[in-house]
């Protein structure tokens, strides 16, 4: 179509809140505005449209949306602002109200942002869709394109877990997946980028296949095989789901990272179960203990969420001893966000912020601890590194295939490209410094 037509402007910036499933989705949409004749510009540049793809998973998260609107309008006036993602589908009307919001999009339309943007120039008025009140069932395809190394690769979306303290299933919508076959031709296309790197990504990334019938694992098989991807890594996958299988081939191929996010939430039995969690405290480090049996060099992620109902000072400390037992190589810690229409709102025992602020500034120091042990750990040996045009201080910086930050001396030809180095030193940010191995 011919924005011409309608004597638009073209400059489009893309703001992204939440979730790496969110910068793929961004990212896809990005592109159906450069293909139709728009220009992206950064986020701090004036445009004619402002496009935000939001989350909702803590109310910081949704304060964070409201004040970006805010934000954009007051340097963008006469911009025509668009929001969907999470917060738009859960509070529809309330975005709405804010001054300066042309458009808001729920989940189940986010496809259609090009359009509705196109729509809005022509007719100059608001558009809402029915966010609250609508069944989430389209699969919105997308991978990311606008890092010059890695892509993040939509495979699954939507959850049927329920846990008591997330609106993610009310955001999102169920389980659902694209085929195994068309998601292959998804990353023969980031392969045709010339990138060298997928991130395969989901809500419930390893509940794959609930609409197809098919296997996390086999995906993960013919994704294998795609010529010009060097490298695989999973994104986030629940300990339930991340089976002997999945594991064992993760340890058997080439392409699959040894690096692995596994969410925790809490290390105590009563509070996992209050969570709705679906498995124990003993099986969460079964799985670590079969990933690490394996693949010993592995980088671990973990979430962890303190104070959530119910969380007595010896629930925590189950917690805090499970985590420095396992010894994972990063935490991501959240102290627990009431979200609206959860059971977590109605539980007894609330944990006073402060208390549960504490818990987080302890394994905010377990995790500085453990992150450092762990870079410190691969110092002397040698790795592959996948180099990003990243340029700090004069420095490169990459990682490893076990998720390491590696840097050496800038050098613009090896931008996007793997290469054997020798670790030699960590800096007291854990940052390990490299050297090529010739």
């Amino acid at each position: 179509m011919n924005f011409d037509i309608y004597e638009m402007k073209h400059r489009v910036s893309f703001h992204t809140l939440g979730c790496k499933l969110n910068f793929s989705e961004s990212s896809t949409i990005a592109r159906q505005f450069e293909e139709g004749g728009f220009v992206r510009v950064g986020v701090n540049e004036e445009c004619d449209i402002c496009v935000i793809n939001s989350c909702s998973v803590t109310e910081h998260a949704d304060k964070k949306c409201r004040n970006l609107i805010r934000k954009l309008h007051r340097r963008n006036p006469q911009a025509i602002i668009a929001v969907t993602g999470c917060y738009a589908q859960l509070k529809p009307h309330d975005i709405a109200a804010i001054d300066g919001v042309d458009i808001v999009l729920s989940n189940n339309d986010k496809g259609d942002l090009y359009k509705a943007v196109v729509d809005i120039a022509m007719q100059g008025r608001k558009c809402v869709t029915s966010c609250d009140c609508e069944e989430i069932t389209r699969f919105f395809a997308a991978f990311s394109s606008n890092d010059r190394s890695r892509s993040f690769l939509k495979v699954q979306d939507g959850c049927d877990y329920k846990c008591a303290y997330c609106t993610i299933h009310y955001a999102r919508g169920a389980s659902r997946n694209m085929p195994i076959a068309d998601l292959v031709k998804e990353a023969e296309a980031v392969a045709a980028l010339g990138l060298k790197e997928i991130v395969i990504t989901g809500i419930n990334t390893g509940d794959f296949g609930r609409t197809t019938g098919e296997k996390f694992v086999d995906l993960l098989r013919a994704l294998n095989d795609v010529e010009g991807i060097e490298r695989y890594r999973i994104s986030s996958i629940e300990p339930n789901l991340i089976t002997d299988e999945v594991i064992e081939f993760c340890a058997s191929s080439p392409k699959f990272q040894h690096h692995f996010h596994i969410p925790l939430q809490s290390g105590s039995d009563k509070i996992l179960g209050l969570m709705r969690r679906r498995y124990t405290s003993a099986k969460f480090a079964d799985r670590i203990n079969k990933v690490r049996e394996l693949m010993p060099d592995s980088f671990i992620g973990i979430d962890v969420i303190t104070g959530f109902p119910g969380e007595t000072e010896e629930d925590f400390q189950a917690t805090y001893d499970l985590l420095a037992g396992l010894k994972p190589s990063f935490l991501h810690i959240f102290p627990f966000s009431e979200r609206p229409g959860t059971p977590a709102v109605d539980m007894p025992n609330k944990v006073p912020a402060r208390i549960s602020t504490q818990r987080v500034e302890r394994l905010e120091e377990l995790c500085r601890q453990l992150h450092y042990d762990f870079c410190s750990s691969m110092v002397g040996s040698e790795a592959e590194v996948l180099w990003e045009s990243t340029m700090k201080g004069g420095m490169m910086l990459g990682y490893t295939g076990n998720y390491v930050r590696v840097k050496m001396p800038y050098r613009r030809d090896l931008i996007n490209k793997i290469c054997r180095v020798r670790l030699v030193a960590i800096e007291p940010d854990g940052d390990v410094c490299a050297e090529i191995v010739e």
